[in-house]
């Protein structure tokens, strides 16, 4: 079992019409004999990007908003990639990145053969080491978990130190199911980033989730604070989870491998 997070938006048939065009795409492309068009049709494009998201309120709080869509032909004109929006929103973290994702590997997962990925990975580092950012990583860990990602994520932990002075903390977080230890509960695709960007998306961080699988994230700024908020909301699940006795910290070897398993 997968523990996810969703969104739902009420009253904004401007955000939904926008959601229905990325759908729209999938649906032209399950028909037999189907192929990718180059470009789209006008009828799949959008105004609502990064550069110009859409402006509306969310619970009463301003807010600029836009869908990004992976992998990037399935992108029609305007449309931000996902990985695009995702690094843009590290690259502005001023204070901490909080992230919670099932599987995180700088690496394609499916594609063969293997190739190294270190496109988010390389931003992370960088806004540790170079912006002094704060980070926290939850990764899923149950029986499908891929042996290559701890050492990835040791890695990752492995740049905080007394005397750098660098904060990164990983962890790995699994839910047991009351009566069923051999069911988890993963905690899925969800992201929480200072001072304004919260963008919540389908894919787990691997190469093969941005250029091969179809996805989607809804990425929302919000300029003010309050327990309403998009943010805030994504920051309070972020901070229960992490918090909770299911997170197990990548440097304690026994826990996770009485756990997840040796790793």
């Amino acid at each position: 079992q997968v523990k996810e997070l969703g969104a739902v938006v009420y009253n904004c048939s401007c955000l939904a019409e926008d959601l229905g065009k990325i759908f729209e795409a999938y649906w032209a492309l399950g028909v037999p004999g189907a192929s990718i068009p180059a470009p789209w049709p006008d009828n799949y494009s959008t105004a609502f990007n990064a550069e110009t998201p859409l402006q509306l309120a969310l619970n009463d709080t301003a807010a600029a908003v836009y869908f990004s869509s992976s992998p990037p032909p399935l992108c029609a004109a305007g449309r931000t990639g996902d990985l695009d929006a995702l690094l843009s929103v590290i690259d502005g973290a001023e204070a901490f990145v909080d992230v919670a994702v099932m599987s995180y590997l700088p690496s394609t997962e499916f594609s063969r053969p293997e190739r190294f990925w270190p496109a988010i990975d390389d931003r992370l580092r960088k806004a540790v080491v170079e912006r002094g950012v704060r980070l926290r990583l939850l990764a899923g860990c149950w029986r499908h978990s891929r042996a290559s990602m701890f050492p990835f994520l040791k890695s990752l932990a492995a740049v905080a130190d007394n005397r750098t002075r660098y904060h990164v903390e990983v962890g790995g977080v699994l839910y047991l199911k009351p009566g069923k230890a051999t069911f988890l509960c993963i905690l899925d695709s969800s992201t929480d980033f200072p001072p304004r960007n919260s963008p919540a998306g389908t894919s787990n961080w691997s190469g093969d989730y941005f250029e091969r699988t179809a996805g989607s994230a809804l990425v929302v700024a919000q300029p003010g604070a309050g327990a309403g908020t998009f943010r805030e909301r994504l920051r309070d699940a972020f901070e229960r989870d992490w918090g909770s006795p299911y997170s197990v910290d990548i440097g304690d070897a026994q826990s996770w491998g009485s756990r997840c398993g040796p790793r």
